[in-house]
């Protein structure tokens, strides 16, 4: 009895160091980036599962919501398009409030970001998997933004 016990006890142990291993890194993660977002990094899309579910979550001037949610492939092809004029603005974001918590599906690192120049914060989150290779890659993103062009893209 003892011995199954002590087994129990380290299994547990073990499994709360993972826990945290995995909220470290995925929190890590995040911020390698930000760093490459905010440097225009041609990396930038490695950071992303190829099936990455992506959501631009449009704040109305009502402060109603709408979600406009895209593909991988879509959003690449939007990203490689404005990664050149926001270099050329040397437009970056701020992140405060970074947490990172577990869903059935990675891990959920939530934040809130200020776009450059704005002196309001908006909702994002991202989740990161672990791949069987051992990378971590965002699987869903979701940022909120007040650019209302992203509402002819609107979900349905």
């Amino acid at each position: 009895m003892k011995k199954l016990l002590l087994i129990i006890i380290v299994i547990f142990c073990f499994s709360l160091v993972t826990f945290a291993d995995d909220l470290n890194t995925a929190k890590t993660r995040f911020n390698a980036y930000v760093s490459a977002a905010n440097t225009y990094s041609p990396t930038l899309l490695n950071y992303y599962s190829p099936k990455a579910k992506i959501i631009r979550q449009v704040v109305k001037p009502d402060g109603t919501t709408v979600n406009a949610t895209t593909d991988m492939a879509t959003y690449a092809k939007q990203l490689k398009l404005s990664q050149g004029t926001a270099k050329i603005r040397n437009y970056k974001n701020k992140y405060k409030n970074v947490t990172a918590t577990t869903v059935p599906n990675g891990i959920k690192v939530s934040a809130m970001r200020q776009p450059m120049n704005d002196n309001y914060w908006l909702k994002t989150y991202q989740i990161w998997q672990k791949q069987p290779s051992g990378n971590w890659l965002i699987v869903e993103e979701m940022m909120q933004t007040k650019q209302q062009i992203f509402l002819k893209y609107a979900d349905k």
